[in-house]
């Protein structure tokens, strides 16, 4: 099976053609072997590329583990420079069918290379203390006793806001990301019974209204370099609560996006791919 590897900002992905390429292999365990940096190729998901008949291409995707999930706003990033750049299209603009619906990924282009794309993760939906109320452009005044939700983790009580962009986001706030417990406090509230289709988690340092600091242990991967909706939802989170303006540079490990949240509550996350390396393995 032929495949690339390419990252957004060190958040890394094999990427499948399955307009070239037919794998006969369980989905979900071809991304545990693939994906394991030990014994396998590497990386923190598997995105196959697949024909569709809603949108110019339909994006199936597998984490680390195993696990399907709905989206990635990174594997968006990396789909669109990887059709782009091996002229499966010509179009700056283009469509992708996911398990979340069809997303749009604008392009730009530079050189006969894509070099940032942004895409639409659409309208978030702010899900603390048990609702699900979709931010719009209706809602103008937020009350913090319903955005922010204290969560029981073990011994200590861990102030969140839970809301799904795409995918299931968990943001906490902290003055100094360096003191954060990552490693234990991640996967505990990944894992947490409060939510069974567990959820990412993102650390949030604000460090002005345009400017954001984030580290994100990401469902189904562990600690991970960027996460481009964990971006976004650590953009909406802290508009929300009134930290920072709308549009912010979201600084990651990896590197630096862009976030805006538009008038009617639509978010956009803009940032490069690359492609690191083209191969062959046999499954």
């Amino acid at each position: 099976m032929k495949f690339t590897k390419m990252h957004c900002i060190g958040n890394d992905y094999i990427v499948v053609n399955c307009f070239e390429e037919k794998p006969d292999f369980d989905e979900g365990r071809l991304a545990e072997l693939l994906c394991d940096r030990h014994f396998g190729i590497g990386a923190d998901g598997l995105l196959f590329i697949q024909p569709s008949e809603i949108a110019d291409y339909k994006m199936s995707m597998f984490n680390a583990d195993g696990s399907r999930t709905e989206m990635s706003g990174n594997g968006i990033i990396c789909l669109s420079k990887y059709v782009y750049d091996s002229r499966m299209t010509n179009m700056t603009s283009v469509t992708i069918e996911t398990l979340d619906g069809v997303k749009r990924s604008d392009l730009t282009v530079k050189d006969e290379k894509m070099r940032i794309a942004t895409f639409a993760a659409g309208t978030p939906v702010l899900r603390s203390n048990g609702i699900e109320l979709p931010i719009d452009s209706g809602i103008k005044n937020y009350d913090r006793d319903l955005i922010v939700e204290v969560l029981t983790v073990g011994k200590q009580e861990v102030r969140i806001v839970f809301l799904n962009v795409g995918v299931p986001h968990t943001v906490i706030f902290a003055n100094d990301l360096q003191n954060v417990p990552f490693g234990t406090l991640g996967p505990a509230i990944e894992n947490h019974p409060r939510f069974p289709e567990k959820t990412n988690v993102n650390f949030v340092q604000v460090a002005d209204r345009t400017h954001l600091r984030v580290r994100s242990w990401s469902r189904g991967v562990g600690d991970t370099m960027a996460n481009g909706t964990g971006a976004a939802a650590a953009a909406v989170a802290s508009w929300l609560l009134g930290f920072a303006d709308r549009e912010v540079d979201v600084k990651l490990p990896g590197g630096t996006v862009r976030a805006e949240i538009a008038e009617d509550g639509r978010t956009f996350v803009s940032g490069p791919a690359t492609e690191v390396f083209r191969g062959e393995i046999d499954i």
